[in-house]
């Protein structure tokens, strides 16, 4: 099996390093909305949609220009990813997989840029360093060892710091899946029940944080917009955010870890995450209601990372030869589990609060989330029939395979 894998380092640039990085980035972003630009004046002038290679033909010019002779001193392999990061922008537009591209607008967006050619980068990761094309040799933060065969660095600036994104390729042995399966639902209050009983408690990073978030937020808008104090006190919040994010990252990663590790088949409920976290402020003529309960339940559910979760769950599980299904979410949470015994009712009344569950039918009693997690199961499971995957899956794990439930096969979604 091939495995692409991606190592990210912090790197400890020189005074120069670090400025020529900035320009290349800036280069990269020239790049970028220079050919939008050019997409869309063609568009508007009847033309049609300009691909890479045709594009990669400006770009030459632009290079040779007498207006633009710093764009030169970037290596063309770096403004080439540009080109090709427009190019699949505009795919995944035209697929409806994305909004239009956007223009990139300096302090807007990380400041970043991609070498893609392997034989311009050397590793010596035995010294801790790094060359890459028109910087030299750069030393990193050598914190783990890099496997397989180097593909491209993408190198990026977050929170102050530049760090180096290692993609490798490497060849392992089909590895065979250990474990049960599982289904799991997540929440705010639990931030993952399974369905073997356990949960994961919630991290709320950005709820221990915010009160300090909200005070030097404050000091920034005292300030001067774009003067030095407004800089410094825009940093000292970005830093915040980064310490924030690399937080929940770090947690989201020890979760997803753990459960790829001890299952062969993870079942986890495909949520609509922007519409689950709409404002519901309303309009003049319709105000809404509660909108400041909602606005902190938002602010919860976004901290949570379900999607990540999800993300890291699917590729952790395929490199250790699981699985992972998406399920429709709806009413897992108010339907009576018959994996527990339950007769299988639906209703809104059997969720009696945020952690109790209780048939109004039979008279079953479990905790709401694990319920739901139950149930996640179950819709997983009878996406297979027969001697299949997840008979397989169960039979060597010694897991029960609950009856099938009123979930149609055409709504649930497999990522294998």
């Amino acid at each position: 099996m091939q495995i692409l894998c991606a190592y990210k380092f912090e790197l400890m640039p020189t005074g120069e390093q670090a400025r020529n990085m900035r320009r290349f980035a800036g280069a990269c972003r020239f790049v970028f909305n220079k050919a939008l630009a050019l997409q869309n004046e063609n568009y508007r002038n009847g033309g049609k949609f300009i691909g890479y290679v045709p594009m990669a033909k400006h770009l030459t010019a632009w290079r040779n220009s007498v207006d633009t002779p710093w764009m030169a001193e970037t290596p063309s392999s770096a403004q080439q990813s540009a080109l090709k990061d427009l190019d699949v922008a505009f795919k995944n537009f035209f697929e409806k997989r994305a909004d239009f591209p956007c223009f990139k607008r300096k302090g807007q967006c990380a400041d970043s840029f991609r070498s893609p050619d392997r034989k311009a980068i050397t590793l010596d990761a035995a010294n801790g360093r790094i060359k890459l094309p028109k910087l030299g040799w750069m030393r990193y933060r050598n914190s783990r060892m890099v496997l397989g065969d180097l593909r491209n660095v993408t190198v990026s600036s977050k929170g102050g710091k530049w760090y180096a994104s290692i993609l490798t390729q490497r060849e392992v042995e089909q590895p065979v899946p250990h474990g049960p399966a599982v289904g799991i639902d997540v929440g705010v209050a639990r931030f993952a029940s399974l369905s073997e009983g356990s949960h994961v408690d919630p991290l709320n990073v950005l709820k221990k944080h915010a009160a300090r978030l909200a005070k030097y937020q404050r000091r920034m808008a005292r300030k001067t917009k774009f003067s030095s104090n407004w800089k410094k006190a825009k940093a000292r919040v970005q830093r915040i955010h980064t310490g924030i994010a690399n937080a929940r990252n770090d947690f989201l990663h020890k979760a997803s870890t753990t459960i790829s590790k001890n299952h062969a088949l993870v079942c986890i409920e495909e949520l609509r995450i922007g519409n689950m976290s709409k404002s519901s402020a309303g309009t003049l003529e319709a105000p809404g209601k509660k909108v400041a309960q909602k606005s902190g339940l938002n602010k919860a559910i976004l901290d949570q990372g379900w999607f990540e979760l999800r993300r890291q769950l699917e590729y952790k599980m395929a490199w250790r030869g699981g699985f992972t299904v998406a399920v429709p979410a709806a009413y897992t949470s108010q339907t009576c589990p018959k994996i527990l015994g339950g007769c299988g009712h639906v209703s809104k009344e059997n969720r009696k609060t945020q952690a109790l569950f209780k048939c109004v039918s039979c008279g079953l009693e479990a905790n709401a989330d694990h319920v739901g997690a139950l149930n996640i199961l179950a819709r997983g499971l009878e996406l297979f029939e027969g001697p299949d995957l997840a008979r397989i899956v169960c039979e060597v794990s010694g897991a029960v395979i609950p009856p099938a439930t009123e979930t149609r096969r055409s709504d649930c979604a497999v990522i294998a």
